[in-house]
């Protein structure tokens, strides 16, 4: 059913690759983003982070930022550090991450099916992100960096990737800073277009795994152009966003934490006694601990760790949403001992992706910057997809994926 097709990717010369590429808008502070930048002119980072081309504390929802970006697009054009692929293509990227490799489809996918929801969402978008997105691919007629889409697995797809996978790629670097591999293989061959076309028309659905923000920038901006556009007949450029697609069973879901800045005005004591209403409560020691199934939590306070094992009974093992851990942990923890009611706006909390690791956790809270730390035993792709397809949506700050998608390699331009 998802309707998809190749593209004219814009991408950089090989021997440019590991100058353009970056990580993603969204991983990374603006001060962070001038930094990995330097004093490279061939930084995306020039595009998708363009508050960096002014003075340090210019706003990044500046309307001069968004026209810089757009500027630094037509500037990597003209100086040939991106260059459009001869024909359409669809694309094979690879990510290895600790030693494990996930592969890819680089297609472009439908506006229409994200509006008729056959591309799935399982998060809220919020209108200023939203707003910020569409700015951005606006000002550009471009989508400069993917969606992160999952589906089903399919025999014929597998078969076929491992056919591209057996030659060398066009692109193949390790990345700074995380040092995970990235490679990439053009997809010109029309009967394999064709066959990936057709695998992709047998599916039910394609999902949303990172990315909701760019899916419905880009879907919003697509409708805009076509009311712009007279006698637009659907199959315009604009009509479509680039997306990455994996078989949701290769995708790797880390612990997404949570770090609290007070005890909502209880002692220690009162919030450990506290907790042992809904929770067993175990003392583990110093050493980091981490989670080993699912409805277990482990707290960081006063310089001691603690599993937390949920009562039978706290939750509801028939409820898609009620059986998450965050949905578990936000009730009866977060809001019902702490008073954190909204986990988007309220200023006590914050979030923590995976990667970093336990230490971060225990780091923020021996420094007196936060005073206690919860993680989190991770969601599964299939939560994710069950939730998904029930039209439900999971609480926020649920899932981390990792490796992140690199952004540079590929540019789909409207």
């Amino acid at each position: 059913m998802p309707k998809i097709k190749p593209f004219r990717g814009l991408r950089p010369p090989v021997e440019l690759v590991e100058q353009v590429e970056s990580r993603p808008y969204d991983v990374l502070s603006s001060e962070e983003a001038r930094a990995e930048a330097g004093d490279n002119e061939k930084s995306l980072y020039h595009i998708i982070k363009p508050e960096i081309n002014f003075p340090e504390g210019t706003s990044e929802y500046d309307p001069r930022v968004y026209e810089s970006g757009a500027e630094q697009f037509r500037k990597f054009q003209q100086e040939g550090w991106l260059v459009p692929d001869a024909d359409d293509c669809y694309y094979l990227y690879a990510q290895t991450m600790n030693g494990r490799t996930q592969y890819g489809w680089v297609v472009c996918a439908s506006v229409e099916d994200y509006m008729q929801g056959v591309i799935k969402k399982h998060e809220l978008t919020r209108a200023d992100k939203e707003e910020d997105r569409m700015k951005h691919v606006r000002t550009s007629s471009a989508h400069i960096e993917p969606v992160f889409l999952a589906y089903h697995p399919r025999p014929v797809l597998l078969a076929l990737r491992q056919k591209y996978a057996a030659q060398a790629p066009v692109y193949d670097f390790v990345a700074p800073i995380d040092g995970f591999r990235h490679q990439l293989w053009l997809v010109s061959d029309k009967a394999d277009q064709a066959t990936i076309t057709a695998e992709f028309e047998q599916m039910n659905a394609l999902y949303i795994a990172d990315g909701h923000h760019r899916s419905a920038a880009a879907a919003l901006v697509g409708a805009e152009r076509a009311r712009q556009t007279p006698g637009a007949t659907g199959e315009e450029e604009f009509n479509y966003y680039m997306a990455v697609c994996f078989p949701a069973d290769e995708l790797t879901i880390l612990d997404y934490n949570r770090v609290v800045k007070d005890l909502n005005g209880m002692t220690p004591e009162a919030f450990l006694e506290a907790l042992a209403k809904n929770f067993d409560v175990t003392a583990k020691g110093p050493e980091p601990y981490r989670p080993q199934q699912p409805h277990e939590f482990a707290l960081y306070l006063e310089g001691t760790w603690y599993a937390l094992n949920a009562h039978e009974g706290t939750y509801d093992p028939t409820d898609p949403i009620g059986v998450l851990d965050v949905d578990i942990s936000s009730r009866l923890i977060l809001d019902e001992l702490l008073g954190i009611k909204d986990l988007r706006k309220d200023k006590r909390i914050d979030f923590v992706g995976g990667l970093r690791g336990l230490d971060e956790l225990q780091r923020r809270v021996d420094s007196g910057e936060m005073k206690m730390a919860l993680a989190l035993y991770p969601v599964s792709m299939q939560q994710i997809m069950d939730i998904a397809d029930s039209g439900k949506i999971m609480p926020p700050k649920a899932t981390w994926f990792e490796p992140k998608l690199r952004s540079g390699l590929i540019i789909h331009k409207f």
